[in-house]
């Protein structure tokens, strides 16, 4: 972001030099520091067991630091002000079922709005709301046990949608989703986040769709961070992608085998969406043409 811009905008979440270790002497974080920015979206991705969902644990207090401090809005999470904390972070686990617990899907979706102290009017309306935007009206009266996994994961987002927090922790939000219900989920979190200055902090494995909204990346490897940026930055190393067990997108895996096997003149950062593919195809033909034509017209 340009300096001016960012000077105006409130560090939704700051960490620190955050380290944790697990009561069985395992250290899961060793040195963390993260930055997001109100309004800005922001992927986490790394291998499985690297420490990315104990780190989103931490964002709304369900860990706190064996060492280092989390900020939200410039305050620190202490065991003080958690429900403070609980009603500005919405955190979508990674399991359903570990957030799920009421007898109906409606009940689930209400219950943070409830406890949040609202009228019976405005817990309704809001319940109605995040169920209608995710598409699952007609889920309202079912029991979670009777979903499958996609709809576990879709109500489970549609209850921390109903506490219209300022900022949402999502961990691996679009697993048990077909592709098209994934892509509108995504959708749907990109638009609100831009409508309503909304931060978004997601983990994924998914580094295909990552491109598509993230601001910013950062890579994570055996609990720390080894690598941040944009996407087109973090992508461009290829290297420290392989070495955090991971792969580059399909797209740029395909830019990268043409550029080093082939041999053709494609520009890195490689391109990481179809468009931006498109763009450089279309380039790189119109360069071969011109090449042709610069033969031809020495005969």
């Amino acid at each position: 972001m340009v300096g001016g811009v960012d000077q105006l905008m409130k560090c939704a979440v700051n960490v620190s030099d955050l380290f944790y270790t697990y009561p069985d002497g395992t250290e899961a974080l060793k040195g963390i520091n993260f930055r997001v920015m109100e309004g800005e979206r922001v992927a986490v991705i790394g291998s499985n067991g690297c420490g990315k969902s104990t780190l989103f644990y931490h964002f709304n207090g369900l860990f706190l630091p064996t060492k280092g401090t989390v900020l939200i809005n410039e305050e620190e999470i202490t065991k003080k002000n958690l429900d403070k904390i609980r009603m500005t972070v919405g955190l979508v686990f990674q399991d359903p079922d570990d957030q799920l617990f009421a007898s109906t899907v409606w009940d689930d979706v209400a219950f943070g709005p409830r406890n949040m102290g609202l009228s019976k009017r405005e817990v309704a309306e809001r319940a109605e709301n995040a169920l209608n935007m995710l598409k699952i009206a007609d889920l309202k009266d079912k029991s979670p046990d009777n979903l499958s996994g996609g709809q576990k994961r879709l109500v489970s987002i549609a209850g921390v949608l109903a506490m219209n927090p300022k900022i949402i922790v999502l961990d691996e939000p679009t697993s048990n989703l077909d592709p098209r219900t994934s892509s509108s989920v995504m959708h749907l979190l990109v638009d609100l986040s831009r409508r309503m200055n909304i931060a978004l902090i997601i983990a994924t494995h998914d580094v295909d769709a990552v491109p598509q909204y993230a601001d910013k990346i950062y890579v994570m490897h055996r609990g720390r961070f080894v690598a941040e940026g944009t996407p087109e930055a973090v992508f461009s190393d290829s290297s420290v992608i392989k070495e955090s067990q991971l792969r580059l997108p399909r797209i740029a895996h395909l830019m990268e085998i043409l550029h080093k096997e082939d041999k053709l003149p494609v520009r890195n950062p490689y391109p990481l969406t179809i468009r931006a593919a498109r763009i450089e195809i279309m380039r790189l033909m119109k360069q071969g043409m011109r090449n042709n034509q610069s033969i031809k017209g020495k005969y």
